[in-house]
């Protein structure tokens, strides 16, 4: 009875896997021939520059389709179900959620392989005609929080309302939207730091965690803080126009456009591949890619473009070449161990 209900799964499976020919590019047999991907904006420059080693090393393989819809949305559609028409891998700015995770399953995705591929910093940048900004996480918290503290709305105008030693200019922040994972790693790795410096907060989060997370990480919406969509370059173009202005995105970002940028030191600690790579930076946080596992040998060279990943993600590979920071050598043999035998992820440990 068990044999007869995995080769009814499998049938399933196959079944799903070609059913959507049209929508997902076609191929022999029906399924479809080209990998698909979507999320993070900051993994993109990565996934892209894998996608072209493989074809290099894969003649007659289609390029893979990469797509930058930010780590929220991604998610979203990758979990939304098995088959052609949904993603094989989401590319992250931060790890998957519980939420997520349990979404996933309950759309019958439940066999997702998790792989940490390096690290990146969320980088604050100016233009290299700005001011020199020095911030802290508390600095930040109290320009960006719409209700700073639980004290009501925000009503600094310019840096030096938030504090008298900083530049007396327009409080102008250009960032990503609510659905990108640096977003969401902004909120964690920065403005809670700076809401937990008051410890009336470090109270609230332990009665009441869902208040806690709105008055520590809800941004304001005063046009001060500026959603800038999935397009990290569009923010270099911005700060370059607007010298008093910042920027928030993935540190490779800063690092491309050094000619044009410079790094705001947080906590006095400067965004460098040293200080993301020890994680002494305050902004550094890992970068992920999920796979599902039922795709793998249905879907042609899935297996060999995360591999192809792993190939390139040392301190010498091409992706560090392209601006990734390595993860430490542990991080990547554990997660080369993964790729090896397709572990599968437990979400136990997920928040």
């Amino acid at each position: 009875m068990h044999k007869a209900v995995l080769a009814i799964s499998a049938i399933a499976l196959a079944a799903a896997l070609s059913g959507c020919q049209d929508q997902a590019g076609g191929g022999a047999g029906g399924s479809r021939d080209q990998i698909r991907a979507v999320g993070s904006s900051t993994v993109y420059p990565f996934a892209t520059a894998a996608a072209e080693q493989f074809v290099q090393k894969n003649p007659g393989r289609k390029s893979p389709i990469i797509e930058q819809t930010g780590t929220g949305a991604g998610m979203k559609q990758f979990c939304a179900g098995i088959g052609a028409q949904h993603p094989d891998i989401e590319n992250a700015s931060r790890r998957m959620k519980k939420g997520e995770f349990e979404q996933c399953r309950a759309n019958g995705v439940t066999d997702i392989v998790e792989i940490q591929i390096g690290v990146d910093g969320i980088a604050l940048a100016e233009s290299n005609k700005g001011p020199g900004f020095r911030l802290t996480p508390e600095l930040i918290y109290k320009a960006l929080a719409d209700d700073p503290f639980g004290k009501g709305k925000n009503k600094a105008q310019t840096w030096a309302d938030v504090d008298p030693s900083l530049p007396k200019v327009a409080i102008s922040v250009f960032g990503p939207p609510s659905t990108s994972g640096t977003r969401d790693s902004l909120a964690e790795l920065i403005l809670e730091k700076g809401c937990l410096t008051d410890p009336a907060m470090k109270e609230l989060k332990e009665k009441d965690e869902d208040r806690f997370k709105a008055t520590c990480t809800r941004i304001r919406e005063d046009g001060k803080y500026v959603d800038s969509g999935e397009n990290d370059n569009l923010i270099v173009q911005k700060l370059a126009a607007n010298p008093n202005s910042l920027g928030v995105f993935g540190f490779s970002y800063l690092e491309e456009n050094r000619d044009k940028l410079k790094d705001v030191p947080i906590d006095g600690v400067e965004a460098t591949y040293e200080t993301v790579a020890t994680g002494r930076y305050p902004g550094a946080r890992p970068l992920y890619i999920y796979v599902k596992k039922a795709h793998l040998g249905v879907i042609p060279g899935l297996k060999e473009y995360i591999e192809e990943v792993a190939s390139g993600w040392g301190p010498d590979g091409y992706l560090a070449k392209r601006g990734m920071v390595a993860a430490p050598e542990e991080v990547r043999a554990k997660n080369a161990e993964i790729v090896r035998n397709l572990t599968v992820l437990d979400g136990s440990m997920l928040k």
